[in-house]
């Protein structure tokens, strides 16, 4: 049996080698497809989900790399949704879109935990590179 210590595993989840997971939070099943096209194809495994109470049912506090999470959805805003990721410690940084232009979302945002927010349309590059930023600051799923 090979034995990984938690020094070597915790390198090879960040090698270029391992696929970061994202999970992505959007009530527009276009968006939805959309973001999955692009995140994969850049080299994300992505899980998807059409609400938060779906994404609250099928997360833990392991695995998860990043969240990208629309503001605007019918259960519940993304802020809240973000405040009870938080509040389970799940600690993975939370990317939060939208497009409803709010002079205070920003403010809100960070109050529960999230420091980046993207004005929808997205920017694929912009998205990327936020994603990829906010994984290295916060380091490896479950970390």
């Amino acid at each position: 049996m090979i034995q990984i210590s938690s020094k070597d595993a915790r390198a090879f989840a960040m090698s270029p080698l391992a696929k970061p997971t994202v999970y992505v939070v959007d009530d527009d099943a276009d968006v939805l497809g959309s973001l999955r096209f692009l995140l994969e194809t850049d080299g994300f495994n992505v899980r998807t989900f059409r609400n938060g109470a779906s994404l609250l049912n099928a997360v833990d506090s392991t695995g998860v790399d990043c969240f990208v999470i629309d503001y605007k959805m019918p259960d519940m805003n993304g802020i809240d949704l973000a405040g009870r990721l938080r509040n389970r410690d799940i600690a993975a940084p939370v990317i939060l879109i939208t497009g409803y232009p709010d002079e205070n979302i920003s403010a809100r945002a960070e109050a529960a935990g999230v420091r980046h927010v993207l004005m929808k349309p997205l920017l694929d590059e912009s998205l990327v590179t936020r994603i990829r930023g906010a994984i290295q600051e916060s380091g490896p799923a479950g970390g």
